[in-house]
């Protein structure tokens, strides 16, 4: 492999197109979760959404360190019969630390990059103490997308007939979070008490890697009924080609963003769930459904153009 620097762009003919691809899609690996790259990643210039919908600052990435380091590896490893893919940059997704910018009795958590030098870490500090009120902290926070902008429908086949699923228990462990989860979402609006609907899922719930769960719902029956938004997501290759010329890559999560999407009021009981304390639809956008992620960056696209 020919070492080569981010910075270079693709086409360059001193640096070959699929090592700067395979190494900065590496690089920028570091981001979580199924919409983090395509539905959830901030432009490098100007964030998708307005900043009210960002929720965590992930850590600030030197790609030309780990390029750098990766050439240098390469070197010292070449007469070696192991894999490449191996050798390949793997930034670790845990070098993070958390900053409180709340109190004891009301914890305002963000996390940061803990490989950031002490002035870079002043002044990201500093940055994110200025613009604390564009966070939201809690899902009472969220003030949501108008239904003027966006909303979700659900939209069905002539030929698709409704499925009601039976109820299936949950272990034991994940029963009294996804409780909790639920009550808590139906304590915001996010939730309502449905009676006689046509349409019935089962809750899945996820773990996530500080203990919670998310509380998702099986819509597999519902996705077979439903067709295919075409609405484009951004290709991978047109994300990479965003990275160059830039050292340093930021990342802003959004909050709950597919919940601050509203569903179409007709739609709503179609996304209805069975549990153990009742049966309940979504008053906004759930994961899982097959058209959110269309809908989610149809949102983010028209943010950014207004």
């Amino acid at each position: 492999m020919e070492p080569c620097r981010v910075t270079n762009r693709r086409g360059d003919p001193g640096c070959p197109t699929p090592e700067v691809v395979e190494d900065v899609i590496v690089a920028v690996d570091l981001f979580d979760g199924p919409v983090g790259l395509v539905e959830g990643a901030s432009d490098l210039v100007d964030p998708p959404l307005p900043l009210m919908f960002y929720r965590d600052l992930s850590p600030i990435f030197d790609i030309d360190d780990e390029i750098a380091q990766h050439d240098s590896d390469d070197d010292s490893s070449s007469a070696s019969d192991s894999d490449p893919v191996d050798q390949r940059v793997s930034p670790a997704v845990g070098d993070t630390e958390i900053v409180d910018f709340g109190t004891a009795d009301q914890p305002r958590e963000l996390r940061i990059g803990s490989d950031l030098s002490t002035d870079e870490r002043d002044s990201l500090i500093q940055l994110l103490r200025s613009y604390l009120d564009v966070f939201a902290w809690s899902y009472e926070d969220m003030p949501g997308l108008d239904p003027s902008i966006v909303q979700h429908r659900l939209p069905l086949l002539p030929h698709a007939r409704p499925v009601k699923q039976k109820l299936r228990r949950l272990h034991p462990r994940w029963s009294l979070q996804v409780k909790e989860e639920i009550q808590k979402q139906l304590s915001v609006g996010f939730l309502s008490v449905v009676e006689y609907p046509e349409w019935l899922a089962n809750v899945v719930p996820v773990p996530k890697k500080d203990g919670k769960v998310r509380v998702c719902v099986d819509f597999r029956d519902l996705n077979k009924a439903s067709p295919k938004d075409d609405f484009p997501l951004p290709h991978i290759d047109m994300l990479v080609d965003s990275t160059a010329g830039h050292s340093m890559l930021s990342f802003m999560d959004g909050f709950s963003g597919y919940s601050q999407i509203l569903m179409a009021p007709e739609d709503m009981e179609k996304t209805s769930f069975i549990t153990e304390w009742g049966t309940y639809c979504y008053r906004v956008m759930p994961f899982g459904l097959k058209n959110a992620g269309a809908t989610y960056q149809r949102a983010a696209t028209n943010s950014s153009m207004t």
